[in-house]
């Protein structure tokens, strides 16, 4: 693994690890009173495109950052839709 590779997948750690809180969070209480849907929703969405963009580019780092985020933003948005 090359070095340019090592600095992605920390980066990808960090950026996704971040939305950990907020997922067990919005899970444990079904509260999203306080989030955007607008934002939520642009968010994943646009999560979802850098995912397919990093499998488009054999992009691993990328790949493992989004496919992650994205598992935890959809399920942050479905329950925003379900619960208000």
């Amino acid at each position: 693994m090359s070095g340019l590779e090592i600095l992605g997948f920390v980066a990808a750690v960090l950026t996704t690890v971040c939305w950990l809180p907020q997922a067990f969070r919005t899970i444990r209480t079904k509260d999203t009173k306080s989030l955007s849907l607008v934002t939520q929703s642009v968010f994943t969405f646009g999560v979802a495109l850098w995912l397919i963009y990093g499998i488009l580019a054999g992009n691993a780092p990328i790949i493992f950052a989004n496919g992650v985020t994205f598992i935890l933003v959809a399920l942050i948005l479905a329950m925003k839709l379900r619960y208000g």
